[in-house]
């Protein structure tokens, strides 16, 4: 799939589509699920057992459930397995890290459906018209290659509280050096589908910065006119403390830094250099400050 000639991202809500008319749609197009989890014990087994009873039993619209099992300390991975997934553990191939975008690469190379969706496993109050919004512009119109879900998300049943590192972060970020992506409402959302086509041969980063990796990167590879951003309602969710959060917004700045050219290397030895000399440096930038005005006025 080629960048596509249209630049206006499609929108859609989840109500346009049903399971009926999509499993038609999808002809001989597989589908798989996948979900990476870390100690969701609490909310995997309802996650799974949803999509299984109402997708794959009742309407054959998925055809394979994943968990990767990110070194889980609880029984995600036994809640998984009894509500009706295929398990895998996340591979971490010598030199890199574990996390979400590890899962995620271990997800693609297990799963073996031509249009992959990918769910995050914290959801509570999970319905299946999650898959059915994801997959429904997919399926509806070939020339669309990667949806990525919007939703309203309470934080402590305030409407518009949720998102923190997205409204913090993200945004703020990607207005700067990704001005074109920030027609998408939630950047970060780990909600998404997509053609094998498109997101199976990504370089993803290993931690919690492949969201926004796989958005830049998808962008850049076949243009927002061939994708899509689906409404899928509300979502609920686990909300984390504020301090647990910096290491989530750490990663996402380092990708969209990193994905304008910023060389990090050079910024994190930046970060760690002598008091002293970063001392020097600034007096000698405010030496050349005060030279440049010198020669303002001299012209003046």
């Amino acid at each position: 799939m080629t960048p596509a000639a249209l630049s206006t991202l499609r929108r859609f809500c989840h109500h346009e589509f049903s399971a009926e008319a999509l499993t038609s749609a999808k002809k001989a197009a597989t589908v798989s699920v996948c979900l990476p989890a870390r100690d969701e014990a609490a909310t995997i087994g309802p996650i799974v057992a949803a999509i299984r009873a109402d997708l794959a039993e009742k309407t054959p619209l998925v055809d394979e459930i994943v968990v990767i099992d990110d070194r889980s300390t609880d029984t995600t991975a036994a809640a998984a397995a009894a509500s009706g997934a295929r398990v895998v553990p996340v591979a971490t191939p010598s030199g890199s890290q574990p996390g979400k975008g590890a899962a995620m690469a271990t997800a693609l190379a297990e799963s073996r459906g031509e249009i992959v969706v990918f769910l995050d496993a914290d959801v509570e109050r999970f319905s299946s018209h999650f898959v059915v919004g994801l997959l429904g512009p997919l399926l509806a119109d070939r020339s669309i290659g990667f949806v990525k879900a919007t939703y309203q998300r309470p934080l402590a049943g305030v409407h518009g509280g949720g998102g923190r590192v997205t409204e913090l972060a993200a945004k703020p970020l990607l207005a700067l050096l990704h001005p074109e992506l920030g027609c998408f409402a939630q950047p970060l959302a780990g909600e998404i589908a997509a053609r094998r086509s498109v997101i199976g041969d990504l370089a993803l980063p290993g931690d919690y910065g492949v969201d926004v990796a796989v958005l830049i990167d998808v962008s850049r590879r076949i243009g927002i006119g061939a994708m899509a951003e689906v409404d899928l309602g509300q979502r609920h969710h686990r909300n984390r403390p504020l301090a647990d959060l910096a290491p989530q917004a750490r990663s996402v700045a380092r990708v969209i830094l990193s994905r304008a050219g910023v060389d990090m290397r050079a910024a994190a030895a930046a970060n760690t250099a002598d008091p002293a000399t970063i001392d020097q440096r600034t007096r000698a930038d405010r030496r050349g400050v005060s030279r440049a005005g010198e020669d303002q006025r001299e012209f003046a």
